[in-house]
């Protein structure tokens, strides 16, 4: 029997970053959507973000996104996040929005270009020790769109090079997150398209390096879980980035398309024991909020979480095992399903009371008058999107 207590326990302890850019607008490849009350800079962005912790209880870090999230004074941005009761979180570098890197930026076969990207990466870390923040979220956009047009293990020399670099400065408490991606924008060959490349390389450089999982990062039909347990298993799962998606890198709410995989993770997480505090696992949503209202998004999304968690942790785990090791395929499969079909609305709503937060945060976000206060104030500047 699972101790409900214990659950319980656990479900305080979670903490669910959010990024910076899901309060901004966002679109498709050919408009981004403007919607009222949006940020227009950081210290707007950290506002919106301080109502999603405020109504969730989880969420108290946010990631930033340079050069989007650009101010003059990270240290006073940092105090102004702690004043709302929240922390700065991971520092995401951009390496794809410069014509420039139309090649590549580190696996540029032009020296200057891959200096510039270093340049840029060695910035994020100072930006880090301003805001305090531990975690360096790296993501390349790097590749080749057709055969022959740059020698692919040259490229991989170039990253190597390039990692290792950065990874030296990093300080003491500092660590170097690398995610993956299998395709997009490069259609031939990118340079880190899945997490055995990202892996090698982050054994290669040390145990500051981890890498990050992007659940939209994926070939359909890849077993996610399977990465997860994977990476458990060897210390390297640094963190995640928690989106949704049908068809390729779709960036929509963490559960919606498919709430069982989100599950099958969660209980890979718990089981591999990366759910403790101790384990280090940043768990940050990484989503576009396109035709739907932001902050709801954003909290739906955190919910979401939530709730996979929360059944996750329900598994009766000696049973599964006491199956698993008699060779009870069905009995095994039905005591997942059955924590998986398990109702924990009712469950997370008495959390979240005994936290200090209303159970139901949809509805009390919408009665806070937030939204319409945002939409009447925020007139005028130019409001915070992709590439601002």
């Amino acid at each position: 029997m699972t101790d409900l207590a214990a659950v319980k326990a656990a479900l305080r302890t979670q903490a669910v970053e959010t990024p910076s850019w899901a309060y901004g607008n966002s679109g498709t490849r050919f408009k981004v959507f403007a919607q009222a009350g949006v940020p227009r800079d950081p210290w707007e962005k950290l506002q919106d973000a301080a109502k999603v912790h405020e109504f969730t209880g989880v969420a108290p870090t946010v990631a930033l996104h340079i050069p989007w999230d650009r101010v003059e004074d990270y240290a006073a941005l940092a105090k102004y996040a702690e004043e709302r009761g929240l922390r700065l979180g991971a520092i995401n570098s951009n390496t794809f929005q410069d014509d420039d890197y139309r090649l590549g930026s580190i696996c540029h076969p032009d020296a200057a270009v891959r200096r510039k990207a270093l340049d840029h990466l060695l910035e994020c870390v100072d930006i880090m020790d301003a805001t305090g923040s531990g975690d360096l979220k790296l993501w390349f956009a790097d590749g080749t769109n057709y055969p022959g047009q740059d020698d692919i293990r040259a490229r991989q020399d170039r990253l190597a090079e390039g990692l290792a670099e950065v990874y030296e400065r990093l300080g003491e408490g500092q660590r170097m997150l690398l995610e993956y991606k299998f395709f997009e924008p490069a259609f031939y060959a990118t340079d880190v398209p899945d997490w055995g490349t990202a892996y090698a390389h982050c054994l290669k450089l040390g145990p500051k390096a981890q890498v990050v999982v992007d659940t939209g990062h994926h070939a359909p039909g890849t077993n996610i879980e399977f990465i997860v347990a994977t990476l458990l298993r060897e210390g390297r799962l640094g963190g995640f980035d928690f989106n949704s998606r049908f068809y390729a890198d779709d960036d929509l709410m963490v559960g919606a398309a498919d709430p069982f995989q989100l599950f099958r993770i969660m209980y890979e997480v718990v089981r591999g024991g990366g759910f403790a505090a101790e384990a280090g696992i940043a768990f940050m949503l990484d989503q576009c909020h396109n035709i739907e209202a932001k902050i709801p998004a954003i909290i739906r999304s955190v919910m979401n979480v939530q709730e996979a968690t929360a059944k996750a942790l329900l598994v009766d785990r000696a049973a599964l095992a006491d199956a698993q090791v008699a060779g009870d395929v069905l009995g095994a499969n039905a005591v997942l399903m059955d924590a998986y079909n398990t109702d924990v609305r009712t469950l997370v709503r008495e959390v979240r009371g005994e936290m200090g937060v209303d159970p139901e945060p949809l509805a009390a976000y919408a009665l806070s008058g937030w939204a319409e206060r945002i939409a009447a104030e925020r007139v005028g500047g130019q409001q915070a999107g992709w590439g601002a």
